[in-house]
């Protein structure tokens, strides 16, 4: 879930990608959330079978807390997603208004992920390691403890290519601009951007003026030559 619901995240930060049509990084992002939602689940009933085998009680701890809130968000999540974003339906202001909403709940369902998993391998060494004990420090605990930190600065990571302002899907315009020379041009949309639902719009006003701008001078012209 921490890997691939990250790639989700970054899937549309990344340059690269930029000269590709919005529709297309939209269904990628959206599989890939669809995979990481798949494996969460798998790995829930995998958890709960092997509790039930053991006889060990079910959501007791913080970890399995903290868990359990992470897939019932993300699923909800996944689900607007696929209602508003992905499907033709919903209109472009609802689009503009829930995009900073469905941007921060993203965000904060990977910092719970990450929460997740740390509390999950402290769980496990506090439980598994017994002699020597975990305050012991054995090579196992080392290792984990090195993995906990590796998984914070991870996270830490995609937090800050996700806040870069300059790191955004920049608009389509834009996007046809970066596209390398003689390259073929990418499908567009009438809606907006992902980082910020009105900058399309706003640009389109931007360039209708222009254009308008462009058509009198030219009218103006035409006039002064006849009456010349």
């Amino acid at each position: 879930l921490v890997s691939v619901l990250s790639s989700a995240i970054i899937v549309y930060r990344l340059p690269w990608t930029w000269k590709c049509s919005k529709l297309l990084m939209k269904f990628i992002h959206a599989g890939l959330n669809t995979i990481a939602m798949i494996l969460a689940i798998v790995s829930m009933v995998a958890v709960f079978d092997f509790h039930n085998a053991r006889n060990i009680p079910n959501m007791y701890s913080l970890h399995s807390w903290i868990g359990l809130t992470a897939v019932i968000f993300y699923s909800l999540q996944l689900f607007l997603g696929f209602a508003v974003f992905l499907l033709p339906f919903a209109p472009v202001a609802l689009r503009a208004a829930l995009m900073p909403i469905h941007i921060y709940s993203g965000l904060t369902i990977f910092a719970t992920v990450i929460a997740t998993a740390l509390t999950g391998i402290t769980e496990k060494l506090i439980f598994s390691l017994k002699n020597p004990a975990y305050s012991a420090s054995p090579p196992e605990a080392t290792f984990v403890n090195c993995l906990g930190l590796l998984l914070v600065i991870f996270g830490a990571l995609i937090l800050w290519m996700a806040s870069r302002s300059h790191w955004k899907r920049p608009p389509e315009e834009n996007a046809k601009i970066l596209r390398p020379i003689g390259g073929t041009p990418e499908g567009t949309e009438a809606e907006s951007t992902m980082a910020d639902g009105s900058n399309a719009d706003k640009s389109d006003v931007r360039i209708n003026s222009e254009a308008a701008r462009k058509q009198n001078l030219k009218l103006d012209e035409a006039g002064q030559r006849s009456t010349m």
